[in-house]
């Protein structure tokens, strides 16, 4: 029946538009909307003739769901259509022309419906509201309007997705003694959709006024006082502390009969603010909403532990120890003034207390001065006159012997640290452990175990810790354990890098800089290279080393890198450098420079020392003769001589050597033979020549010096020494005799004859007669 409607539908359709579209191509109808899940049927009319085929968002449809009526018009059937709108256009098969095209909408009607019962104020006895909400799922720009349908009246209207009525009691409406049922009808410009009916029990959905919230205060408690209606009603306590965030919440259920007041008690801490909430709801009835409010707690004198501890200071010079104590203050959330006082007890061996003194504290921490005795310290704390609560601890004497704990062991963990010990031999009521990261502020915990965990520390903080053992009178002797760090970062930063490019390598070198106090350790350096357009390379080095040569490299090219420093707890990098290779290495001219300077500087040395050698040579061109041997004169006779020998017993008188200069100066002229007689009476003593010959140098007047003998005596020749002289240039040759031996010696009279026929001889010293008189 319904395929008959359908097809007679299509028909009556195709018949208007053969008639009044005959010539135009289109697809009908236009803009239609559906319930989302309903079946859509369009119609395409052909003017051209032909098959065609569908696309839905531009997107090929299966042939199967079209069916062609005619030669002109062919229908499509979408069956359960659940897009939101799409676009159905028919196209020819022949020439791809489109030939029509539509839009189809679908909507949805409200679903999940909520209803409930509720008060507009704190009032007993039925409710006066009615509200409403749904779910609808639509993508229409068009203004939706709504209606709520109870038991087929209509009760309210909205365009939003919740209703309220304050008209619910009446005929036809809302009964508390039975059900009903709700509707939502959606209505638009073009369509309009009705929810499904939703059954409702009056007796469950009624919701109760928030409660009043009554809460007392007391010393570590909170007392919630509650009152019940006239039915059964179920309340719900909720608490939690208000400072902490993400503190989890506690709830506490209390069931009262009708008309009952109840209370329920929360126990809490001393002075702490806590966020209470309470809700209730009618037996099997909704839960109302919370009512929340804050209250404190009052300080309880039983909750304050002081847990009073110090930490003992090496003693001064007069031995005197600063003791610094502390303790666990009052919270300052607690109401009042609290006043802290430290006495000071001085004991004795025996234990006994000889005196005491009283120091105030402001705060939770106090100095005091002790000596090297054994002392212990009260704290004592007070609200205004009343006590509030006291503690004290043990200093021991200096160098008193006491347990203390072995074999200390820290370790870190995911931010906390970790440490054990090992007990000491004395049974002992429990441990203190004390930590501080910079010596001035402490933290420190009791504990009955032999480990603790220690948490809520500062990142990559170096960390001193301390074990110190508890008897029932006195504390032992701290155990500190190795500083240790809270969290190991990364290793330090390399910076500080240098580059000294050559043609074929580079060598840098680097620095780190750890600006943490816990930086990593690092095991080894790696530096990537590269050029422009290469591969990265890399080298890796050790810790021990900071500097590396790179080799390999390319002259005259742009390298680029950057140097890793890594460890067990990370990498750190270095900012990428650059640096250019050298055409040819520089070290290679340095070279060359360098061997050029120190040839010059020896050439230049050769020929100034041979400069000078050759100016002292045409300086002086005689040699010392009293350092050479040199042979007899031409025409010498051999014979006898009467005149006093050079030092040298093998030379003579007669054999010394004169210059020309000397024989020039000095007249008359000697004769050539030790036997040769004077021509005349007249006699000569003749001067010691090597005194001439220094003389003569020198540019002075020389003098012959003559003495006349008495001929009774006999005749004698001395010649004038020269030993005495400063420049004297001959060795120590002396032909005078020692006054000694001329006082016994007479005179003798040397005759000097001179030869008419044989000429002066005048001696030439030459160098190579060194040569000469080697072999004589």
């Amino acid at each position: 029946m319904y395929a008959f409607f359908v097809t007679f539908f299509v028909v009556v359709i195709l018949s208007i538009c053969e008639v009044q579209r005959a010539d135009t191509c289109d697809v009908t109808p236009k803009d239609q909307y559906i319930e989302v899940g309903s079946d859509a049927e369009v119609v395409c009319h052909t003017c051209i003739g032909g098959r065609v085929f569908w696309t839905l968002n531009t997107r090929p449809i299966k042939e199967s769901l079209s069916k062609a009526i005619n030669s002109s018009h062919t229908v499509l059937t979408l069956r359960n259509f659940t897009y939101h709108s799409a676009l159905v256009q028919c196209h020819s098969s022949d020439t791809q022309q489109i030939l029509g095209g539509t839009t189809i909408t679908a909507y949805s009607k409200p679903s999940k419906i909520s209803c409930i019962l509720h008060y507009e104020n704190q009032v007993r006895g039925v409710p006066q509201l009615f509200t409403c909400s749904w779910e609808h799922q639509i993508h229409s720009s068009q203004k939706i309007n709504y209606t709520v349908h109870v038991s087929q009246s209509e009760i309210c209207s909205s365009q939003k997705t919740t209703c309220t009525s304050r008209e619910i009691h009446g005929s036809n409406k809302i009964h508390l003694n039975r059900n009903f049922s709700v509707t939502v009808t959606a209505k638009t410009t073009f369509w309009e959709a009705r929810s499904n009916p939703e059954e409702f029990d009056p007796g469950r959905i009624i919701k109760m006024f928030p409660p009043r919230l009554n809460v007392n205060a007391s010393p570590g408690e909170l007392l919630v006082m509650l009152k019940s209606s006239i039915k059964k009603t179920h309340c719900q306590v909720k608490y939690s502390k208000a400072v902490s965030e993400g503190t989890s919440e506690k709830v506490l259920n209390k069931t009262l009969n009708p008309k009952e007041i109840g209370n329920v008690i929360i126990n809490g801490e001393s002075c702490r603010d806590y966020n209470v909430s309470v809700r209730c709801a009618l037996d099997k009835a909704l839960w109302s909403d919370w009512s929340q409010t804050t209250v404190r707690t009052p300080l309880k004198k039983n909750d304050v532990e002081l847990l009073l501890w110090r930490k003992v200071a090496e003693p001064e010079k007069n031995g005197v120890r600063k003791v610094h104590t502390m303790w666990m203050e009052i919270p300052p959330t607690c109401e009042g003034t609290f006043t802290y006082t430290i006495k000071k007890i001085h004991l004795k061996e025996d234990m006994t207390a000889v005196n005491y003194t009283d120091t105030l504290c402001s705060n939770s921490t106090c100095d005091v001065d002790v000596n090297q005795d054994a002392h212990r310290l009260n704290l004592t704390v007070f609200q205004k006159e009343s006590l509030v609560a006291e503690d004290s601890v043990y200093v021991p004497a200096i160098g008193e012997r006491l347990p203390q704990v072995t074999e200390i062991q820290t370790s870190t963990a995911e931010g906390v640290i970790l440490v054990s010990w090992k007990a000491p031999a004395q049974p002992v009521r429990g441990y203190m452990i004390d930590w501080t990261h910079n010596g001035n502020q402490y933290r420190w915990k009791e504990s009955k175990y032999t480990n603790t965990t220690l948490g809520d520390l500062l990142d990559k903080k170096p960390y001193n810790i301390t074990v110190t053992p508890l008897f029932d009178d006195m504390t032992g002797h701290g155990t500190q354990a190795l500083q240790i760090c809270s969290r190991v970062g990364v290793p330090g930063n390399v910076k500080s890098i240098s580059v000294q490019p050559y043609d074929k390598s580079v060598h840098v070198k680097w620095n780190t800089d750890s600006q943490e106090e816990c930086s990593g350790d690092v095991i080894n350096y790696t530096i990537f290279y590269s050029t422009q357009k290469g591969p990265v390379l890399n080298v890796t080095v050790n810790s021990t080393n900071q500097d590396i040569f790179l080799k390999d490299l390319h002259p005259d090219t742009p390298y680029s890198f950057y140097i890793e420093a890594t460890g067990l707890t990370g990498t750190t990098k270095s900012s990428e450098r650059s640096f250019k290779t050298n055409i040819f290495d520089q070290r290679l001219i340095t070279t060359l420079i360098v061997s050029g300077i120190i040839v010059t500087v020896l050439v230049l040395s050769l020929g100034l020392c041979c400069a000078i050698q050759w100016k002292k040579f045409r300086e002086k061109p005689v040699p010392n003769p009293g350092l050479s041997s040199l042979a007899l004169w031409p025409g010498h006779q051999k014979g006898v001589c009467p005149f006093q020998a050079f030092n040298n017993p093998s030379e003579s008188f007669c054999e010394r050597v004169y210059t020309e200069e000397t024989q020039r100066i000095s007249t008359p002229p000697l004769a050539t033979g030790c036997n040769s007689k004077r021509t005349s009476d007249q006699t000569v003593e003749y001067t010691d020549p090597a005194i001439l010959a220094t003389d003569a140098q020198k540019g002075k007047t020389l003098q012959l010096v003559e003495t006349e003998h008495h001929n009774s005596s006999g005749e004698s020749t001395a010649l004038l020494s020269s030993e005495n002289s400063p420049f004297n240039p001959y060795r120590s040759q002396s032909s005078v005799e020692t006054p000694a031996l001329m006082t016994n010696k007479q005179h003798k009279h040397m005759s000097v004859k001179q030869q008419e026929k044989t000429a002066p001889v005048t001696v030439y010293v030459t160098l190579n007669m060194f040569e000469q008189g080697q072999g004589r």
